[in-house]
């Protein structure tokens, strides 16, 4: 080895160094420290300086991968102990990093496209990540470019090449979030869900493994990756991944790894320990693309592995958790039976079937969990099944109520235990369903009468069943009676109830017991805490001395710290997801262990408190009830109050609309009345000329001398035009007539108006503005009938005209020719006169139609408007006294809490914040009143 290392170090020409190198590597193998301690600074300076030379490069490559990595060594362990071997490689990886330049070097070299080089290197930075995995990944980070170079190698069109280096992201990727980050941003989840399609998805083989592992990598607990990950709607194409056949019998062993993993992955991204709102977008995407859809098929399926079965469940249950759209699909699932059953129904009949396997049993569990976890919807569908009403008296189908009922009076303790938990969940934050389940009536015996779900539980109880059943049925009792009067009260009627649970905690039993009475000493403390003391013997103080008499404070506070003390407890209260070694090990519930947390102080409190406190706290409690009803009256009468006024503003918006409208239509007018005016000034301009034309023509015809019978034929032709004329005139009176009675409505109308202005004149701005509007209605008007005025006085003047015209045409005496051409331009003439004179008749009738239906809908607008005046004054009023009665209300409250101040009672936020609401609607009375 010696002499290979001068031979490399010392010889000038290339074909002797790489035989050298090449037999390095021959040895490497076998001489492995030896090589590594007098080879490895001979080798980088090869790297260094041989970079043209690929063979030379490749065997150097190789030597130090032979060194560094524990794969090979690890096959032989006869020789070496597994640390040995570890301790070894990694110690040359650390000789390896010390100078950064090398790893450097190799990034270039992996760049290179020689197959000889760039799989050598691969496998060597490989083998580098995994000895020292956090000093090379920081190396890697800083260097230009060096993760974008390693990202090239998943495009290698040579297979092993891209394995490999998915192998070597794998590795990179591991526990750094910076590095994960940049790879996903260069495009590496379309790269890897490309591979993955072309290697057949599930029934893909190791290198489907490999791409998915590195997924997860990137995925699990980087939120940022998730949301990239979701926003480049990758999750749509997840669905084909879990496209199974109706055969499914005979899975490889890789197939299913594989789909193992892709479950996994979709888990990843809806985890419950991820932030709210990112779980929840996914669980909504994977909904929407189908995916939720493909993995219940998955789930009815037959033949399907039982590892794979339990994880589909278990992945089924996070992506409905929560989602109420995705939790309503799930229950709308039926199994492919016949009949049909719902998937719950078939899944807690696994639940509580002893013979089936136990992580089976646990993940139907958290799936029923899930599924009610924050859907009441769903929960009052699971109650409904245990009330009288429901049940099917037939009995040709099973229910989940009726199966859960019989878990929990099974033989088997497990299924007691987890039935007691789903039941407990069905309850969870649900008053109304604790009331509901009160009513459910079992069925003991023939001949005995039914005997109430409660009093079963807690016959069960006394009976001194299995530390499981018990624990179960305990977790249920505390959940059921937290925050629920009506069922404490239940409990306590039942006169064996009490002793039972001070015998329990009073005794001195071992260890498994301590847990039973612990969660006794937690049953008994509800009962005082949420006792509204409505029975007698049972009354709290009653029942505070029954605890100092039998058991002692002190040791029922330490016998209710047994709980949160306990291994177990500390387990379930990590995760939502139920995950026992063993069956023995199940004892408590993720969704309990919070209910603990909240009640253990305020129990610890309770206990000690005086008779005096109690009553003190209970009067103002009541109190303050009789307070928060009469404030949520005037709550609901103020937001009745806001509709009416927000639908009087709707109705005000309205007319609004309609005056602009109104608006517009007499800007049209105006625009129409300025064309025809503009229309009869050019008619006036070109009648000028024609007058001017005739008395040319007349002098002509003087001067020319006519024949006195042809001048006579004119004067009768003129006459008749004269009589015409005179018809036309009186026409023209007419429609005088009926513009003067206009005018003298308008004036009436304008005198009413006044009036009306003048007793309004303290209204709203809206009004006054439609009187301004109406005002400029009027001034049109009148502008309209002094245009009139107008074109009679022109028309008057033509008839003067006409007249004066008569007399020169008789003394002219003109000739036939000219006379004929005189009477058609006059009969041209009064035609155009008559036009013109229908055509304004037409437009002053239109005209006062219009006015009629303007002064008609102010009319009405008035009145609306009226009418609003009086509801908003009536409103005001009302809200002042509203405001006032409020305004008591808050200072007779403030008195109350200064008394609990005074008792030493801490006055809960849930007050502050109902002053508050207060406040902000007191606000908002006084905001609208300003408006």
């Amino acid at each position: 080895i010696q002499k290979l290392c001068d031979r490399v170090a010392s010889s000038t020409l290339l074909d002797d160094r790489r035989d050298a190198v090449r037999a390095l590597k021959s040895l490497s193998k076998k001489y492995r420290l030896e090589v590594g301690i007098q080879a490895m600074e001979h080798l980088i300076r090869v790297l260094q300086t041989d970079r043209s030379d690929s063979e030379i490069i490749g065997y150097a490559l190789d030597t130090l991968y032979n060194v560094i990595s524990n794969d090979l060594e690890e096959e032989e362990q006869e020789e070496n102990s597994a640390k040995q071997v570890d301790d070894l490689g990694s110690q040359f990886t650390e000789i390896f990093i010390k100078q950064q330049e090398n790893v450097t070097l190799l990034l270039t070299l992996v760049e290179e496209f020689d197959f000889h080089v760039r799989w050598p290197g691969v496998k060597l930075l490989t083998s580098l990540l995994k000895q020292q995995g956090p000093q090379v990944q920081q190396i890697i980070l800083v260097s230009p470019m060096g993760v974008s170079r390693l990202m090239d190698l998943l495009a290698d069109s040579r297979e092993v090449i891209r394995n490999d280096g998915v192998l070597l992201l794998q590795q990179l990727t591991k526990s750094n979030a910076a590095i994960q980050k940049i790879v996903a941003f260069e495009n590496a989840f379309e790269r890897l869900l490309d591979i993955i399609t072309e290697e057949g998805n599930s029934d893909g083989g190791i290198v489907v493994e490999d791409c998915l592992l590195l997924l997860q990598n990137l995925l699990k607990n980087n939120n940022s990756n998730q949301n990239f990950f979701k926003e480049g709607s990758y999750i749509q194409r997840m669905k084909p991944w879990f496209e199974v056949g109706d055969d499914n019998c005979g899975w490889s062993a890789q197939k299913v790894t594989n789909l193992h993993l892709m479950l996994q992955l979709v888990r990843v991204l809806v985890s419950p320990t991820n932030p709210p709102g990112a779980t929840s977008s996914c669980q909504k995407a994977m909904f929407h693309c189908g995916l939720l859809q493909q993995l219940c098929t998955i789930l009815m399926a037959t033949g399907v592995p039982a590892d794979i079965l339990t994880e589909t469940i278990n992945t089924v249950s996070e992506v409905i958790r929560g989602c109420q759209t995705n939790q309503d699909y799930f229950a709308s699932v039926n199994a492919p039976s016949n009949p049909p059953r719902p998937a719950i129904v078939v899944l807690l009949m696994s639940m509580v079937n002893e013979r089936q396997p136990f992580v089976l049993r646990c993940a139907v569990l958290y799936c029923f969990q899930c599924f009610l976890y924050k859907n009441q919807k769903g929960q009052g569908e699971i109650v409904s099944t245990l009330l009288p009403s429901t049940i099917d008296a037939t009995g040709n189908s099973v229910s989940a109520g009726q199966l859960l009922c019989g878990g929990l009076f099974s033989t088997d303790s497990l299924s007691n235990w987890c039935a007691a938990v789903a039941l407990a969940h069905a309850l969870q934050e649900n008053a109304t369903l604790k009331e509901q389940l009160l009513r459910v009536q079992l069925a003991t015996s023939i001949g005995n009468p039914p005997v109430s779900l409660l009093q079963q539980c807690t016959n069960i109880l006394s009976q001194g069943s299995k530390v499981q059943t018990r624990v179960g049925l305990l977790m249920l009792l505390c959940t059921w009676l937290s925050n629920c009067s009506i069922a404490v009260t239940h409990f306590l009627h039942n006169p064996a109830n009490v002793p039972f649970l001070t015998g329990q905690i009073a005794e001195n039993l071992g260890e498994e017991e301590q847990l039973v009475q612990g969660l006794c000493a937690l049953l008994l403390g509800i009962s005082i805490y949420y006792n509204d003391n409505s029975l007698e013997n049972y009354r709290k103080e009653k029942l505070k001395q029954l605890i100092e008499k039998r058991i002692g404070r002190e040791n029922f506070i330490e016998k209710l710290g047994f709980i949160s003390k306990h291994e177990l407890y500390s387990r379930a209260a990590q995760k939502p997801q139920p995950s026992f070694s063993s069956p023995d090990h199940m004892m408590f519930d993720h969704e309990f262990t919070k209910l603990v947390k909240e009640l253990e102080g305020v129990i610890s409190k309770a206990i000690y408190k005086s008779s005096e406190e109690d009553k003190k706290e209970e009067e103002v409690k009541k109190t303050l009830e009789q307070h928060d009803n009469i404030v949520t009256h005037y709550k609901k009468v103020i937001r009745e109050q806001d509709q009416e006024l927000e639908e009087l503003k709707q109705r005000l918006n309205t007319l609004t609309s309609q005056n602009e409208q109104l608006q517009a239509t007499v800007t049209q007018q105006v625009s129409q009345i300025q064309q025809h005016k503009d229309q009869y000034n050019l008619l006036k301009v070109q009648l000028g000329k024609d007058t001017q034309h005739h008395n040319s023509h007349g002098d002509t015809l003087q001067m020319n001398g006519i024949q006195t019978e042809e001048v006579s034929k004119l004067r009768e032709e003129l006459e008749e035009w004269k009589n015409k004329h005179e018809l036309l005139q009186g026409q023209l009176k007419e429609k005088d007539s009926v513009i003067e009675k206009l005018n003298s409505s308008q004036l009436e109308m304008g005198a009413t108006e006044q009036s009306l202005q003048t007793s309004r004149f303290g209204g709203l701005e809206h009004s006054n503005e439609l009187q301004k509007e109406l005002e400029m209605l009027r001034s049109q008007t009148q502008l309209q009938s002094a245009e009139i005025s107008k074109l009679q006085m022109e028309n008057q003047k033509l008839q003067v005209m006409n007249t004066t015209a008569g007399p020169m045409l008789a003394d002219s005496g003109a000739t036939a020719a000219t006379s004929s051409e005189l009477e058609g331009r006059l009969e041209q003439e009064i035609k155009e006169l008559k036009s013109q004179v229908k055509s304004l008749s037409e437009e002053k009738e239109s005209l006062k139609q219009q006015l009629d239906s303007s002064t008609s809908t102010v009319a009405i607008l008035q009145e609306k408007n009226s009418k609003l005046q009086r509801e908003l004054a009536e409103s005001k009023k009302e809200q002042d006294d509203l405001l006032v009665l409020l305004a008591d209300q808050d200072q007779t409250i403030s008195a109350q809490k200064m008394k609990l101040k005074d008792f030493g009672v801490a006055v809960e936020d849930e007050d502050d914040t109902e002053s508050g609401d207060q406040g902000d609607e007191d606000e908002d009375g006084d905001e609208e009143e300003q408006d």
